[in-house]
């Protein structure tokens, strides 16, 4: 058995379980994944992580970030009060390193659904066009989404399938390159996908954080619209609303936003209690 063990200060259910990723399933005490074409399993044990399905250390700890200092990020957010009750209910959640275009196309399926469907939905793209690993399916490159795009009414996309299959093609035929936003500040990021159709304000900060990590980013939607309104009296349209978490939480809101998001589940369920089924 191919496996590596990580010596890495991280809560893998708040991590893996909190929607950033929906590729990860909780069976038991293990988390399984697919990361490229490698089905991985993950779990806690003794103090370390033990990753079985590769033996590639460092793709494993640039995946979970292994630069982010979490105890700097910590005590940084809790500045504010209320992130501080929740840091100190939830630690060891880290911000994921997603892969540039599965985090693209994922969050272009996840517009207006929940984390059910949303992995649903990225599940049956996988099964479409991406290749059998043995149960698990990778997920497909740009290329063969494009050359078999007659497919993609099995998926079950509803309304999204057609711009689903439209950035497939822009990427395919390099109108688009995700990789390129790599070097890009956060604006220019943030900027580069809002053109791209099927993709908002709100996604295009999911992705600047979860697969360019800017972790400055801080994703708003509804339920961060209503705890922002609620904990802090602030209202107003996405953009006084992002001066307003980059004032309060400063250049880690990205953690601060996960934290917030999921506020109600981690001081009122144990992440046990919570499980793979919902975000945590």
């Amino acid at each position: 058995m191919v496996f590596v063990r990580l010596d890495l200060k991280v809560s893998l259910d708040p991590t893996l379980g909190c929607g950033q990723a929906h590729r990860w399933i909780k069976r038991g005490d293990k988390w399984e994944g697919v990361l490229g074409d490698r089905i991985i399993t993950l779990e806690e044990r003794n103090g370390q992580i033990v990753c079985e399905g590769t033996d590639d250390k460092k793709m494993m700890l640039d995946y979970l970030r292994h630069e982010d200092d979490l105890d700097l990020i910590y005590s940084e957010i809790s500045e504010d009060p209320f992130v501080r009750r929740l840091a100190d209910a939830c630690p060891g959640m880290r911000i994921l390193k997603q892969d540039p275009w599965e985090c693209i196309a994922t969050f272009v399926i996840a517009t207006n659904a929940n984390v059910k469907r949303i992995a649903a939905m990225v599940d049956s793209v996988c099964r479409t066009f991406g290749k059998d690993l043995g149960g698990r399916f990778s997920f497909p490159s740009a290329e063969d989404i494009a050359e078999r795009s007659h497919l993609i009414g099995g998926c079950k996309l509803g309304y999204r399938d057609k711009r689903f299959i439209e950035l497939a093609e822009n990427v395919a035929d390099n109108v688009f390159i995700p990789n390129d936003l790599a070097h890009m500040d956060y604006k220019e990021c943030f900027d580069s996908l809002n053109e791209i159709k099927g993709i908002g304000n709100k996604v295009a900060d999911c992705v600047s954080l979860f697969a360019f990590g800017h972790l400055n980013a801080f994703p708003i939607d509804a339920r961060i619209e209503k705890v922002l309104k609620e904990r802090y009296g602030v209202t107003g349209n996405y953009r006084q609303l992002s001066l307003f978490a980059e004032g309060r939480f400063g250049r880690f809101a990205g953690y601060a936003q996960e934290l917030l998001y999921h506020g109600d589940i981690i001081l009122g369920l144990s992440h046990a209690q919570a499980g793979g089924s919902q975000p945590i």
